[in-house]
């Protein structure tokens, strides 16, 4: 089950949440994992600064934090999307907002998912991953 959480007044618009979430549900399927709960947290860049600081010891901007916390059977994770880098990686990639911010949702499921993007190869692999799953859900 996926949740949608927005903090501190920042709002994103997701149509269709029934649809995403079955979505979301089918890419764990698919990776031979089972969703138990997952939250996101829409926030501000400066909310998620201070939790990249706090939880990450890192002082940096970023689009997306991923908590895995899974324990038992099914998986549980907890993702923060900084709406404010949605909508600047959008403009500088030259993307609808809309898209911007589904890649960054199933860039954090197919973290939960066991995949990384430390390395080049990780990244290329990741950026593969999260096409497919845009040209799924959007056709």
């Amino acid at each position: 089950m996926a949740v949608f959480y927005h903090f501190n007044g920042v709002k994103a618009t997701l149509r269709e949440r029934r649809r995403l979430g079955a979505f979301l549900d089918q890419i764990f399927t698919e990776h031979g994992r089972k969703l138990r709960r997952l939250d996101y947290v829409f926030c501000s860049d400066d909310f998620l600064l201070k939790v990249n600081q706090q939880y990450l010891d890192h002082d940096t901007y970023t689009d997306i934090i991923t908590f895995d916390l899974t324990e038992d059977e099914g998986v549980q994770g907890e993702i923060y999307i900084s709406l404010d880098r949605i909508r600047e990686n959008a403009s500088e990639f030259g993307v609808r907002f809309e898209e911007e911010l589904h890649r960054v949702i199933f860039h954090g499921v197919l973290h939960l998912c066991g995949f990384g993007d430390k390395k080049a190869t990780e990244k290329k692999i990741m950026r593969q991953h999260e096409n497919e799953l845009l040209r799924r859900y959007f056709n």
